[in-house]
């Protein structure tokens, strides 16, 4: 899959996983901060993504800052996706 597909599938993960109602994938920015931005995340949001992602790409996102900085954005959900995640088949 590439960035951008991978970006585009997180964006879709996220819309579902989170009940984003009335947001299309268009809507986020792959840059844009996921916690504390107009997307009005939360901390149980983080977790029901992360479970989403573990149940998704076979990761484990780890707690405290490391935790945080995977989350800053799509972009960089996706960077770490695709440093080891095992993809869909």
């Amino acid at each position: 899959m590439t960035d951008s597909g991978t970006r585009a599938e997180i964006k879709r993960l996220l819309i579902e996983t989170l009940d984003l109602r009335g947001r299309s994938e268009a809507d986020i920015d792959d840059d844009e901060p996921l916690f504390g931005g107009r997307l009005g995340l939360d901390s149980l949001d983080a977790l029901e993504l992360a479970v989403a992602l573990e149940s998704r790409y076979g990761v484990a996102v780890p707690d405290g800052d490391e935790g945080r900085g995977i989350f800053a954005s799509v972009a960089s959900i996706a960077r770490y996706v695709a440093a080891g995640a095992k993809l869909p088949e």
